[in-house]
């Protein structure tokens, strides 16, 4: 008898491990491919309807740019892993008042965890090279508090604190070994990166090929751009060749870290992305060249490698974006970087289906399994006290 119960507890924990497999946390980017969830667009569908494409299109990475709570509250129970957003505006508000920080990373962080699968914070977003000084000087105080208050709930080893950076940060990126911060960035720069160095942080970049070569389409090669099959071009000073533009940006941005003193800093994409429709000076932006470019990213990503400078460290990038934003100010292209149109159509096929009209079936169906995992868990919990 009791050789059976032993055997029937080692089925129902083997059981029970298999059946939860989704809900563990694996760290705050699990694979190599996530996108950024913008919702500046009035047209776009409902959280709910957007857990459905994301499960759908197997996508588990995803990077939002606030805190809104229908969005966490929708994303509650669903196995994805969510990066989350400070906004600039509150910069200087949280890194001259610790107590706002903690209230904040109490009310929008704290409360949802562990069913909302938070894993990451980005303190505001492209702040430094940007010109504001002010809001330049705010972003480590910012990011020390928010820390600060996540170590005080015992969050800091599940919440991992970042900011990402535009390219408007380096003095030069071409060739990638000439890459060093620009000088009036640095005094901001060092301290932030001394910070994430301590607390174990990547260096996040927004790099756009699509925008080099809007601004210099004589010099650069579109087929560089695209990833598609080019001479490329030779870096003398490191003796490293770059067959596409992607690449070559991210190594720039290593070789200005090891510059600047952090060699070891891994550089993470936070945004990359091509525009599948532009005003006439933006010709590229075109739904074939958008569709080269996320599929053949979309496979580089698959291929699970480095860079040629850092080809043990394999490369992780959220794509922007999941969605057209019709909202979204600027040049037109702003608005037609999405994957998906506001329906949950396609806007061109690499490789994921439309949101299935079918959604609420999946959802109920899904409902209904949890409920019969829940079920057979009591059951068989019963049936070992019984014998």
């Amino acid at each position: 008898m009791r050789s059976s119960k032993l055997l029937l507890l080692k089925f129902f924990f083997f059981f029970f491990n298999l059946t939860s497999l989704e809900y563990q946390v694996d760290g705050a980017f699990v694979g190599t491919y996530g996108i950024n969830y913008g919702r500046i667009a009035d047209n776009i569908p409902s959280p709910e309807k957007v857990v459905l494409l994301l499960k759908q299109a197997k996508i588990r990475n995803v990077r939002i740019y606030d805190v809104d709570h229908t969005v966490l509250e929708a994303f509650s129970g669903t196995g994805l892993d969510l990066v989350v957003g400070l906004p600039n505006g509150f910069l200087k508000e949280m890194s001259s008042n610790a107590d706002h920080a903690f209230t904040w990373v109490k009310e929008n962080i704290q409360s949802f965890l562990p069913k909302t699968r938070i894993r990451g914070i980005a303190i505001g977003n492209e702040v430094l090279g940007g010109g504001d000084s002010e809001l330049a000087g705010a972003l480590l105080g910012a990011a020390k508090n928010v820390y600060n208050a996540l170590k005080k709930m015992n969050l800091e080893d599940t919440v991992q604190i970042t900011t990402a950076h535009s390219q408007a940060v380096f003095s030069d990126s071409y060739p990638p070994s000439s890459c060093v911060f620009k000088e009036n960035v640095v005094q901001f720069m060092k301290p932030l990166l001394e910070f994430f160095q301590q607390i174990g942080s990547p260096f996040c970049l927004n790099a756009y090929p699509f925008l080099a070569y809007t601004y210099n389409p004589k010099e650069i090669d579109i087929n560089y751009a695209l990833f598609k099959p080019t001479e490329g071009i030779y870096d003398p000073k490191t003796d490293l060749h770059y067959d596409n533009m992607l690449d070559a940006q991210i190594d720039a941005a290593y070789m200005a870290l090891q510059d600047a003193g952090f060699k070891k800093m891994e550089v993470m994409i936070t945004e990359t992305g091509w525009a599948s429709k532009g005003d006439s000076d933006e010709p590229a932006a075109t739904p074939e060249n958008a569709r080269t470019y996320n599929y053949n990213l979309r496979k580089r990503l698959a291929k699970k490698k480095g860079t040629p400078l850092r080809p043990k460290t394999v490369l992780k990038a959220y794509i922007f974006a999941l969605f057209n934003e019709n909202s979204k100010p600027g040049k037109s292209s702003e608005t037609h970087f999405g994957l998906f149109k506001p329906d949950g159509t396609i806007s061109y096929d690499i490789g994921f289906n439309s949101l299935k009209s079918d959604s609420p079936k999946s959802l109920i169906s899904s409902s209904k399994s949890a409920r019969y995992y829940v079920a057979l868990v009591i059951s068989v919990s019963a049936f070992l006290l019984m014998i």
